[in-house]
């Protein structure tokens, strides 16, 4: 009995635990969805002034509306594109009307546009402020050589285009530009909360049915 009584305490323990788990995800999930919900909201602001003190603690995702000049002198970024196949991404240096020099993204290019004139000049654009997160330890060092980037690294990236470390994503392509834009959202922040929950209360239901299929067989065979 005693032995019986002990099985029943472990095996309610670990089930608690195992449920305890998929009930802290479906918490965590609720939250990671109002933070999506928060930035998918700022990213369709109406756009503003690019501040002039701007910085990544306050201004990642703000919407802006920038004039000036698109100069020559692009980097670009491999990628790829759902239904267009490998390609680049196209950064080039933009010199504001107030003589400031930044970064935009202007989108996507397929590999066979990569050496196509795009459109430069001055225009009005918007887009969304950011600082791509991309580099890791796995990320191959940019070959300067060739114009090509694995990654987009603002800071670097400003270096080699003599401008301030500040990246606008367009919203729009500007006119007769010949490129793809990808404007800034959430598609690429992860959101695996609902996956991990339905896999501890699996785990809890295994749990629960082994527990319960080794307790009867212990008591039939005490009982035999």
């Amino acid at each position: 009995m005693r032995r019986l009584i002990f099985f029943l305490v472990i095996g309610g323990l670990g089930l608690a635990a195992l449920m305890s788990l998929g009930i802290w995800q479906l918490q965590r999930l609720a939250w990671k969805e109002e933070i999506l919900a928060t930035i998918d909201a700022r990213i369709q602001d109406a756009p503003v002034a690019l501040p002039a003190d701007a910085n990544e603690a306050r201004d990642k995702y703000l919407p802006v509306a920038i004039g000036g000049e698109i100069l020559p002198g692009e980097l670009l970024v491999v990628t790829s594109r759902k239904g267009q196949g490998p390609g680049f991404r196209v950064i080039a240096p933009f010199l504001l009307e107030d003589g400031r020099r930044i970064l935009i993204d202007r989108g996507f290019v397929p590999s066979a546009e990569e050496r196509k004139e795009r459109s430069l000049g001055s225009f009005e654009l918007e887009g969304n402020l950011h600082w791509p997160q991309e580099v890791d330890s796995y990320t191959p060092a940019p070959e300067l050589d060739k114009n090509i980037w694995y990654a987009r690294d603002v800071t670097p990236m400003a270096a080699a285009l003599e401008a301030e470390p500040l990246m606008v994503i367009l919203r729009e392509a500007p006119e007769g530009s010949h490129v793809t834009p990808m404007p800034v959202s959430t598609s690429g922040i992860a959101n695996d909360h609902l996956q991990y929950a339905i896999t501890w209360f699996s785990l809890a239901l295994i749990w629960a049915l082994m527990t319960g299929s080794f307790l009867w067989r212990s008591r039939a065979k005490s009982e035999g």
